[in-house]
């Protein structure tokens, strides 16, 4: 017979196994203790950090901002403010910046991580904006070399972790926009401008109409269409690449329909203050065109995307069916807020 049967076979080996290679019961119970515990302190954090922030008053921003830096108010302040404002919000929020998060609570979450991915996307449009045309009086200018710098680092990858982090690179991106904030603010010099004219309003605008555009498609695409190929449509010489079907079946994945959804809020939560920034800063213009109603009309429906989801997660009923679907409840109110934009576009073209 075997030494290991004579000892009491091979469960007797296990367990002494066990004994001498695996930590002892209290050691491993206090192991899964502070397993367990770690888990339900990252839950509740996720669920804390998963509730969007509030929004901000864009003229108190620039006020602030202007006093710390010991300069005014000027046209250009508040909408460079609102980009500020927007940002840090982005960094500064509870939980921080997670879209680039690999630990738990934040690599759990996938709400707010889009939600803030939609945000950045109009923060990089808007500074895209201020670089290539508010900042320049023509367009053989010398764009603002602070301008410059900060585009670049806001357009940094958003999933970065380490070796740069997304973060470190927004935060640099924030530097040289206060930088320009304060140069702007400056009544004694003038090496900073920001031209509120008609064009460069439509020229922001544009971006912005085909954000919403592209948005409410994704959102509408959550229940499945079938659509004809409309891509040539208008225009009888007009070439494409490749060949496409003239009808397709376009809908969302059911996995990303939560994620478009977020991502539509955040655009929608960054857009409200920018155009609320917009209304201050280009007021002569819209009074001019008498586009101030316009505007405003425009503001009201985006804020209607902002209302409290109350159910516990996003619903994605069939259409005219028995359950809701706010996909295309936010694809609506986006849909009347681009059609706006776009006849606002055509007023302030008039002369």
């Amino acid at each position: 017979m075997s030494t290991s049967t004579s000892n009491g076979g091979p469960r007797q080996w296990l367990r002494n196994f066990a004994d001498e290679h695996l930590p002892s019961d209290n050691l491993f119970k206090g192991i899964l203790g502070a397993l367990v515990i770690y888990l339900l302190i990252a839950l509740v954090l996720g669920m804390f950090w998963s509730i969007a922030p509030d929004r901000f008053d864009v003229h108190e921003r620039a006020a602030q901002y202007a006093a710390e830096d010991g300069g005014e108010v000027v046209v250009g302040s508040v909408t460079t403010a609102a980009l500020m404002g927007v940002m840090e919000t982005l960094l500064d929020k509870p939980g921080g910046y997670l879209h680039n998060d690999r630990f738990p609570p934040g690599l759990w979450l996938d709400n707010i991580p889009n939600w803030e991915y939609g945000a950045l996307i109009q923060s990089r449009d808007l500074t895209r904006a201020m670089r290539e045309a508010h900042s320049r009086s023509q367009s053989q200018s010398t764009e603002d070399e602070d301008l410059a710098l900060a585009e670049p680092r806001f357009n940094f990858q958003s999933d970065s972790w380490i070796l740069p982090a997304s973060e470190s690179e927004y935060r640099v991106g924030l530097k040289y926009t206060r930088a320009y904030f304060k140069r702007l603010s400056d009544i004694s010099a003038s090496d900073a401008q920001f031209y509120a004219r008609a064009d460069n309003l439509r020229y922001w605008l544009a971006t912005v109409d085909t954000r919403l555009g592209s948005l409410s498609q994704r959102l509408s695409a959550s229940v499945g269409q079938r659509r004809l190929n409309t891509d040539l449509a208008g225009d009888e010489v007009a070439t494409q690449s490749t060949a496409v079907a003239s009808e397709m079946i376009v809908q969302t994945a059911w996995t990303e329909i939560d994620d478009v959804f977020y991502e539509a809020r955040g655009t929608v939560w960054a857009l409200i203050h920018f155009l609320k920034a917009a209304e201050v800063d280009f007021a002569d213009v819209l009074e001019k065109k008498n586009a101030q109603v316009s505007m405003r009309q425009i503001i009201r429906e985006l804020e209607a995307t902002q209302e409290f989801v109350w159910s516990p997660m996003i619903l994605n009923g069939p259409g005219l069916g028995m359950l809701a679907n706010h996909s295309l409840v936010m694809a609506s109110y986006m849909g009347r807020a681009n059609a706006a934009i776009v006849d606002l576009r055509d007023v302030l073209s008039q002369g």
